[in-house]
């Protein structure tokens, strides 16, 4: 558990302070097991620097490492509990080293997809994140807003003492919009995986090379883009929901609050922007997937007529031949041809003109085109 305190500077915290910021925001964040151990006194620093604590089935949903991408709140704190989209530690790679690609490494990739949820309880001056052990935004964002202090240090000393505008975030809202933008277009790394599996699993199925065996890992992958697709729709309701109910808050009189809760409404569609793309693209993978399969099966049925049209053009080329030969088979001495010597030779004439007569017949009929 760490704490930092954002106001016009970013410092973290030993331990939870003894009086709640009279400026800016107390950012608390914690790993899962480590927020349900510490339960007790969590909610006594709630009460204590936020003036209110946790309800009980908020506590629930913020353990729960199922649940979906939702949003609830009260009258003093409000909830968003939103599931990421990334690649685990080491799958992208190991699949983009696979120059040649396997369905092995494909399937363990699509396997990997991690879509662990964070939670999210904002006050007025705290923000609280719950987010699994393994949750690298944390140090991705400490490190992002220790290097926006160090840029408004810079500007303010090129500005010669006339002030400058601070990047960090007003409110502990902006920073949860901030790090749920930053969660969604984390996507793009998955996008690149996702887009590449799909299109080696598609070379594969339309290849005439050989016979497609990795149905299991096509599978997959469809179950893999379903699930991502719910994980969307989740996403885009929760933050609609939140959008709405951020336009239900009272207007602040102050301009620069009124500024604020303007450029929050902003960052906040903005998100959900971002959240239509992904969930478009998806929609275009899975597309993409289910037409391939359909043109597999096509290709297949062509195939499959190919071979039957050829069969059916050699029986009806070799039909005539067989009748021939079983006439002149016949045990009658009084046969034509039969007692001449050039009766072999006028059958095998007979023979080789019915064989070019039908072949310049299915050719002008088309049956025999390449």
């Amino acid at each position: 558990m760490r704490f930092f305190l954002i106001n016009d500077s970013f410092q973290e915290l030993p331990d939870w302070p003894d009086t709640p910021p009279t400026q800016g925001f107390l950012w608390v964040t914690t790993a899962r097991r480590e927020f349900e151990v510490g339960l007790g006194k969590v909610q006594a620093q709630l009460q204590h620097l936020a003036g209110g604590n946790l309800v009980d089935l908020h506590v629930m949903d913020l353990l729960n490492a199922q649940l979906p991408s939702q949003y609830d709140y009260t009258s003093w704190y409000d909830m968003l509990v939103f599931r990421r989209l990334a690649a685990a530690p080491g799958t992208e790679g190991m699949f983009l080293d696979d120059t040649h690609g396997t369905a092995s490494s494909a399937r363990q990739a699509l396997a990997s997809i991690d879509t662990s949820p964070v939670g999210f309880v904002v006050f007025d001056r705290v923000l609280l994140t719950v987010h699994p052990a393994d949750c690298s935004v944390r140090d991705f964002f400490e490190g992002r807003l220790t290097h926006m202090v160090s840029a408004d240090q810079r500007n303010e000393n090129r500005a010669d003492g006339r002030g400058s505008v601070s990047r960090l975030p007003p409110s502990s809202a902006d920073l949860m919009v901030r790090i749920v933008n930053h969660m969604v277009d984390s996507y793009l790394d998955l996008r690149r995986l996702l887009t590449k599996q799909s299109a080696y699993l598609q070379q594969e199925l339309l290849s005439n090379r050989k016979q497609f065996n990795h149905w299991q890992s096509l599978l997959e992958a469809r179950n893999t883009l379903h699930q991502l697709e719910d994980t969307c729709e989740d996403q885009r309701s929760a933050v609609q929901e939140w959008i709405d109910a951020l336009d239900d808050w009272p207007m602040p009189t102050e301009t620069a609050a009124a500024r604020e809760r303007e450029v929050l409404r902003v960052r906040s569609r903005d998100v959900l922007e971002h959240i239509e793309r992904v969930l478009g693209h998806v929609r275009r993978l899975e597309s993409s997937s289910e037409g391939a399969v359909q043109m597999h099966f096509s290709l297949q049925g062509n195939r499959t007529n190919d071979i039957m049209r050829t069969l059916t053009v050699m029986t009806a080329v070799f039909l005539p031949l067989n009748l021939i030969t079983g006439i002149f088979g016949m045990n009658f001495d009084f046969l034509p041809l039969i007692h001449t010597k050039l009766g072999f030779w006028v059958a095998c004439g007979l023979m080789a003109g019915v064989v070019l007569a039908l072949v310049m017949l299915f050719r002008r009929r088309r049956y025999l085109d390449s």
